[in-house]
Order: C-alpha cells, then sequence, then structure tokens
C-alpha cells in the first residue's frame, strides 16, 4: 500500500504547529495504524533531517487508552469501536491522503504533535472516582449478590478506557460521558452506595474546573467511543446530580 500522511508537527506547548506531508510506500495491508507511524520514525531517524513524530502509545491493545489521534476527523479513525492502536491499514484505500491531528480540546493542550496532556482525567478521578470504604481482605464473590443485569450494566461503564476520545469528538469538548461511566460503573454496585452522592457532586464540579464543556446532546461521543459506551449513562449520571443537590 501507497499511503500519503498529513501529521501535525509542533516542537513544544508554546511553539506554532502545523501539518507536514509524508508519503509512505510499501506498507503491508494488516499493518496496524501505530505501527505505520513506527514505520515513519525509523525512517526519519535514519535520515537524521528531522525528529521522528512523538505520539502516545502503551498497550497496544485497546485497553490503555493511550493511543488517542484524531484521523480524518475523527477520532481513533473511521472503524466505529475501534482503537487507533487496533485500527489496520486495510481500512484504508491505497493511494489515500491521511490526517492525523492530536485532541483538539481546550482541556487536553498539546504538548508535543500528536501528544496532549490528559492530566486533567486524572484530576477528575482523584476528585472521588474511588470507593473508600473499608473492606479488609477481599470477600468471597457470593457475599453482596448482585443482579446479573445491574453487574453487567456497571461492566459497561468501567469498560471505559479514558482515551479521550469523547471529548475531542464533542462539539463542546464535554467530558459527560468519560464522567459518567466513572460514576455509574461505581454507583451501580453495593460498594459504591456510601458515597454514591457525594460521588457525583465531587466529580462533575472537577470536570467543571477543569474547563471541560456541556453537553448538549450531539451524540458524537458515543459514535466514536472504542468501547461504545451509550450516552445513556450521561442520562443516569444527570438524576444522581440532580438528586445529589435535593440531598444536600
Amino acid at each position: 500500500m501507497d499511503l500519503t500522511l498529513r501529521i501535525w508537527r509542533q516542537a513544544g506547548p508554546r511553539e506554532r504547529g502545523g501539518f507536514v506531508t509524508y508519503r509512505m510506500t510499501g506498507l503491508g495491508a494488516d499493518m496496524s495504524f501505530l505501527e505505520m507511524l513506527d514505520v515513519l520514525n525509523e525512517r526519519l531517524i535514519l535520515e537524521g533531517k528531522e525528529p521522528p513524530v512523538a505520539f502516545d502509545h502503551d498497550c497496544r491493545e485497546g485497553i490503555c487508552g493511550a493511543c488517542g489521534v484524531v484521523i480524518d476527523g475523527v477520532p481513533h479513525g473511521p472503524r466505529r469501536g475501534t482503537a487507533a492502536c487496533q485500527l489496520h491499514l486495510r481500512s484504508f484505500r491505497s493511494g489515500a491522503t491521511i490526517t492525523i491531528e492530536p485532541w483538539r480540546a481546550a482541556a487536553f493542550p498539546v504538548l508535543r504533535d500528536l501528544v496532549v496532556d490528559r492530566s486533567a482525567f486524572d484530576r477528575i478521578i482523584a476528585a472521588g472516582g474511588f470507593i473508600s470504604v473499608q473492606t479488609g481482605s477481599a470477600p468471597d464473590g457470593n457475599t453482596l449478590p448482585v443482579a446479573k443485569e445491574v453487574a453487567d450494566r456497571a461492566m459497561d461503564a468501567a469498560a471505559c478506557i479514558g482515551c479521550g476520545a469523547c471529548v475531542a469528538a464533542c462539539p463542546n469538548a464535554s467530558a459527560m460521558l468519560f464522567v459518567a461511566a466513572k460514576v455509574s460503573h461505581l454507583g451501580l454496585l453495593p460498594q459504591g452506595q456510601p458515597e454514591r452522592v457525594s460521588r457525583v457532586r465531587s466529580l462533575v464540579a472537577a470536570m467543571d474546573r477543569e474547563g471541560f464543556g456541556s453537553c448538549t446532546n450531539h451524540g458524537e461521543c458515543e459514535a466514536v467511543c472504542p468501547k461504545e459506551i451509550p450516552v445513556s449513562f450521561i442520562a443516569r449520571m444527570n438524576r444522581d446530580f440532580l438528586r445529589a443537590r435535593v440531598t444536600r
């Protein structure tokens, strides 16, 4: 396969950035998207004319959420329910031009090239995305009965990998789907009930402090989520938030 890549290059947070074009030839259709960037970087290193392209990656198994890039205007690329690290070049036609850029959101400042600072998500989790009850040693699996429907729903929410695609896709740069997933997967289980009210208040307040926008029901977040987390979790979080305000 032959591809033309238009990649956003930016030397640092305070530097001006722009697109640079690279032509790639002899690529395998079964090569992953990140492997293609590896090949490009090997070439750039050997040529010694410019630094390699900086991009986030870790597990490359669609689990860690580090591989976030916008591909032809779509976070994680054209395949639904697929992280960029699991996207293969067979999803594109030979001869195509592909535009690759970082997440675009004020709360995710660009550090270099395709790398953005997503520590805002960490601060939201630190504000209350956990349980603090004293459980002692690991209890027996059947000690706290949980209905299968509830357990499945909690696992659906817990599938969130915190990649930030929902923010990058939203016209408002809203983090509501991410926060809703974190609120819901704990709020659905018995262990998360003692702090259910304070948790939703704390996480929503932290989200607002970080400068994320509000949800106006565009649904772009669900469309690009690599784990296909539904927007119904946002409705659930809104109900919990309203209940928390009434309780207070």
